[in-house]
């Protein structure tokens, strides 16, 4: 499997509107986060979307466009779902599968209700909303070839329209993906991470694969949602700075903690904020097999 981050910052980003400290000031390309969100990819060809928010548009056209099999969302907050509308381009390829907890799937049916009529305005995004729970696993394939038949668009140097479209054909995926939820705490309100795990088509673990856990925006986890995570061999956690306690979001300290219970090989550290610092000092201050994520790296 490979993770891609395509953004490691909170819901205010990095650098922050207005402010003038120095990390904010860096011309360094890793202290530069957009809002969190991450690309994962089977080696059989699986593509999952793990939150889509508000610089979603600008994180995926870094990227070569293909289908999406699945979208997953942690949690309602504007940082994680402002950029669902978005997804329309994705679209042409079939019906975009969100799965979500229940709270979810209702909120959005409140926030995009044009999205979810009988009769849909043309262009809108077509969804499917898939509701899951904790401990819950489900599975994402893809059997059959996607052709997508996309109509002439854009233009040439000179403006002049195009008059052609393309075609883009997804082959089968050669292998399964396995998505566990698990119940984490967002200060009070209740959470989802995932474990992605990936399998052949027999839906047997595929020889030599790595289990990777996703949480983020976590405050506290319970004691029995270690039971689902005792095998994880990479760990994604948030770690909003290294002082000054959050009401909702847990510390650098606190995701160590968290990861070193769990005994993940390595730890990647999220939804950071421009207390962190720079991210060529931050990531020296770690402990061996942690290690700050930016935007665009692939693990």
């Amino acid at each position: 499997m490979k993770l891609t981050f395509l953004g490691t910052g909170t819901s205010i980003g990095v650098p922050a509107i207005g402010c003038q400290c120095e990390v904010c000031r860096s011309t360094e390309p890793r202290d530069k986060r957009l809002r969190q969100s991450a690309f994962l990819e089977t080696d059989g060809g699986i593509r999952v979307l793990i939150d889509c928010g508000p610089d979603f548009r600008q994180q995926t056209t870094r990227f070569p466009f293909t289908k999406l099999d699945a979208v997953v969302i942690s949690h309602i907050h504007f940082d994680h779902v402002a950029g669902i509308d978005d997804l329309r381009p994705y679209c042409m390829f079939g019906d975009v599968d969100i799965y979500c907890q229940d709270d979810v799937a209702q909120a959005l049916h409140q926030t995009m209700p044009y999205c979810f009529k009988e009769n849909l305005y043309p262009g809108v995004p077509h969804l499917n909303l898939h509701t899951i729970e904790p401990h819950k696993p489900f599975i994402v394939r893809r059997d059959n070839e996607v052709v997508a038949k996309f109509p002439p668009s854009g233009s040439n140097l000179q403006g002049v329209i195009n008059k052609e479209g393309r075609t883009i054909s997804v082959p089968p995926a050669t292998d399964t993906l396995e998505i566990t939820p698990i119940r984490v705490m967002h200060g009070n309100m209740p959470i989802l991470g995932y474990i992605f795990r990936e399998q052949a088509n027999t839906y047997q673990p595929s020889p030599n694969t790595q289990s990777i856990a996703y949480i983020t925006d976590m405050k506290s986890i319970e004691d029995s949602e270690y039971e689902h995570l005792h095998d994880i061999d990479i760990l994604v956690v948030n770690a909003l700075r290294f002082e000054k306690p959050h009401h909702s979001h847990q510390l650098v300290d606190d995701a160590i903690a968290v990861s070193r219970r769990i005994g993940a090989k390595r730890t990647y550290l999220i939804h950071l904020t421009h207390d962190i610092g720079t991210h060529e000092i931050a990531n020296s201050r770690l402990p061996e097999g942690f290690q700050f994520a930016y935007d665009c790296l692939e693990i």
